[in-house]
Formats: C-alpha cells, sequence, structure tokens
C-alpha cells in the first residue's frame, strides 16, 4: 500500500483503500462495500461507496503502480504478454458496458460486462498489469447513456484487439521490453493487431480459427486445408507446459509462411494426443526461433485463465456491485493489487529451498495464512448488532420506496 500512497490527496481515502484492499483479500463469502465494510469495522458502506464514487485518487496511476510492482518481482527475460476477455453475469441495463454478449465465464450469450486484461507470463508467476472495459456499440452510439454511466464525452467504440493493442502498447511506452504476446481467436483473426505487434518488433503467437486463410510458397490456402499437407514425419510431441495434472503433451507442427516483409511468419498446429482435436496459431518473431519456443508462447495462454480464476476466487474481481465506470475502474485496479500481492509473495517464497515432503505455498494458502496470522478483525457484538440495525432499515426504506412507486404508477 506504500507504493500507491502518492495517489491519493488526502489520507482518509488512501487508509480506507487499504482496508478495502484487505477486504478483497479476506476470506469473506462475498465481497462488495457492504461486505467489506463490516468486515473493516466501519459504522455503514457509505465510506467505500465513497471511495470508488467521489473520493479524489488516480486508479490509472495505480495501475501503473501495479504494473511496475509485478514486473519488478516477475521479472524474466523469456515473459510473455497474454491477452484475454472475461465477462460477469449482470442483470438490468444500466451498468456501464452491460449488453446481452458471448461470455466464456457463462460459456453463451447473456446479460453480462465484459473487460480485457492484460497479464504478465513469466516462470516465477502471472498477474494481470492493465485492465480496459469493452464499451459495445449499444452503449457508443447514445451519448446520454455513457455520460449517466461516468464514460467521457470523447467515448468511441473500440474493439477487444483495439483495446490489447493499446494495453499492449501502453506495457512497452512505459520502457518495459516482453519478447511475445500471445492470444486467443479474438486478437490472432485481426490483422491491425498483428500489423501493430511487427511494427514494435514484438513476436507474437495468436490462435486463429480454422477457416482462416495463409499464403505459403504453394498458394493460399484455409488452415484446416493446409493441415491435411503435413506429412506424418512433420509432427513433434511438445509439452506446452506444466498444468495441474503435469505435463500437458500436444502433437505440434509448423510451416513457413510466404511474405515479403522482413520478419518469420509460420502456422503452428497443435493436435490434441487423444481425441485429434486441431488448434491452429499465426506466429511471427523477428528472428527465426526453434519450434519449441513457439510452442511455450502458446502454452502460456493458459496463464490467463489461471489469473482470472485466482483474482475472481481470491481477491473478488467480478463480485463488485456498482453501475458506473469510476467505480468500476477503481475495484478492479485494487482487485489487481490485492491478486499481485499473493502473487509475488508466493513467487518469493518458491524462490526459497523447503522441506521435501511438502508442495510449494500457492496462493490459496497465502490467503488463508495472512488474514488469519497478520489480519485478524475482531469485532464486538454492539458492532455486529449495529450492522443488523442498518442493513434492516435500509430494507425498509427499499420496500417503501418501491411501494410508493408502484402505487404513483397506478394513479
Amino acid at each position: 500500500m506504500g507504493r500507491i500512497a502518492g495517489r491519493f490527496a488526502r489520507v482518509e481515502p488512501r487508509l480506507r483503500a487499504g482496508r478495502l484492499v484487505l477486504g478483497l483479500l479476506s476470506d469473506l463469502p462475498r465481497k462488495n462495500c457492504w461486505t467489506i465494510a463490516e468486515w473493516a469495522g466501519e459504522a455503514s458502506p457509505h465510506g467505500m461507496q465513497h471511495l470508488l464514487c467521489r473520493a479524489v485518487w488516480d486508479a490509472d496511476a495505480v495501475r501503473d503502480d501495479v504494473r511496475e510492482y509485478v514486473v519488478e518481482h516477475l521479472h524474466d527475460d523469456a515473459a510473455v504478454l497474454v491477452v484475454d476477455e472475461t465477462g460477469d453475469v449482470k442483470k438490468g441495463t444500466r451498468t456501464v458496458g452491460v449488453q446481452r454478449q458471448y461470455t466464456g465465464t457463462a460459456g453463451r450469450i447473456e446479460n453480462s460486462q465484459v473487460a480485457v486484461y492484460l497479464v504478465y507470463a513469466s516462470a516465477r508467476g502471472h498477474a494481470a498489469v492493465d485492465r480496459e472495459l469493452y464499451i459495445p456499440h449499444s452503449w457508443t452510439c447514445h451519448p446520454d447513456r455513457c455520460r449517466a454511466a461516468g464514460l467521457g464525452e470523447d467515448t468511441v467504440f473500440a474493439t477487444k484487439p483495439e483495446l490489447a493493442r493499446v494495453m499492449i502498447e501502453r506495457f512497452l511506452d512505459a520502457g518495459h521490453r516482453v519478447g511475445w504476446v500471445t492470444g486467443d481467436e479474438v486478437y490472432g483473426g485481426n490483422p491491425k493487431l498483428r500489423a501493430a505487434l511487427e511494427e514494435r518488433g514484438i513476436g507474437y503467437v495468436l490462435a486463429v480459427a480454422c477457416s482462416a486463410e495463409v499464403t505459403t510458397g504453394a498458394g493460399r490456402f484455409r488452415a484446416d486445408a493446409l493441415v491435411q499437407k503435413v506429412p506424418r514425419r512433420a509432427w513433434q510431441k511438445l509439452s506446452a507446459g506444466r498444468g495441474a495434472k503435469g505435463q500437458r503433451f500436444y502433437d505440434w507442427a509448423v510451416i513457413d509462411l510466404a511474405d515479403p516483409a522482413p520478419g518469420h511468419r509460420q502456422l503452428l498446429i497443435r493436435r490434441n494426443r487423444t481425441t485429434g482435436e486441431l488448434a491452429y496459431y499465426r506466429c511471427y518473431s523477428p528472428d527465426p526461433v526453434p519450434l519449441t519456443t513457439l510452442v511455450r508462447v502458446a502454452g502460456s495462454r493458459w496463464r490467463v485463465e489461471e489469473t482470472f480464476q485466482s483474482e475472481k476466487g481470491l481477491a473478488g474481481l467480478d463480485e463488485h456491485q456498482v453501475r458506473r465506470y469510476p467505480s468500476w475502474i477503481r475495484w478492479v485496479t485494487l482487485a489487481m493489487l490485492a491478486h499481485a500481492f499473493l502473487t509475488v509473495v508466493r513467487a518469493d517464497e518458491q524462490a526459497r529451498p523447503g522441506p521435501a515432503d511438502l508442495v510449494p505455498l500457492s496462493c490459496n494458502e497465502i490467503q488463508r495464512l495472512f488474514i488469519t496470522l497478520v489480519v485478524q478483525p475482531l469485532h464486538d457484538i454492539a458492532h455486529r448488532l449495529g450492522w443488523s440495525d442498518w442493513r434492516r432499515r435500509h430494507q425498509e426504506r427499499s420496500h417503501t420506496s418501491h411501494y410508493r412507486r408502484q402505487a404513483a404508477s397506478q394513479t
């Protein structure tokens, strides 16, 4: 918290932000302004809500602090930037960016809010270092709706690959160097993103659809047609990295692509050794690299799923109950900070030799130990009863207001 202290204009919101981050790291079954305020010993949720809505502090500067913190402690010359989006299922139509759209969280089209994240993945660990909320056309074409949600007057529609490009360029412009970027088909199918990475001299391994067309020395082919021409001897069994059940072995093949521009472009193909399912990746590197390097980068994409799972399960990334953009951006930034803390502690602990009969500390176990041994919020009966009264009084006001609106609509 000392790293971000200078981002707050007053000491009160700075201290409250510290309590909010501790609440995000707590073992509360549900994390929002109400539950965290009660857990932190405050008399009502108003202070936490003020912190997210109106208090003076710079969330983008805190985001930059999180990025520097993560890179400083997880730095690795072979690190990979992973771009991906995740969605939060929502009700109603007033939450910023919400509409009916596909979200991988639900695995189908749902009324949801979707955000794109940039994850720094290294051998020491992985954590999100940037975030951008996806604002659909249904919002940007209605300035009044955007204004009511706290979005700027100049808000324009941007695709998910465009948001990814903005975050990658922000990372590079901050003075950091990374050799590779990876992502799924949403990003691999976007030629503007690929061109921007090539212009910056950044290699990529980006997934593409089976229908993607690529040009080889023999002509132009769909990816799923080109795979039929790969000889059996061209496939190699390689691991895409360690998973929960050990090494993830697949069969891999690579095909050189024809392009007069500088650099080396290839089509990487992955085949499941059990089901035969195929996946395709467009690859670029300024200099020639071995197949093992492309496979390592492709395997890094799983890190983003682990990051989302950890940030949501341990740091309450998706449990916010806010509608306006300023509140959303502040909540997710502090959640990123909370998760980065766990990731850095885990990396430092695993760098030390431990007992051979114990598995290394996980982020989950570090959270349990931290809350149990370091943070022990104890509140008396009066505090608990006070919060019970506050909740019931708020519910009564809500019921009364609802009945009045209902009666007025019927007259």
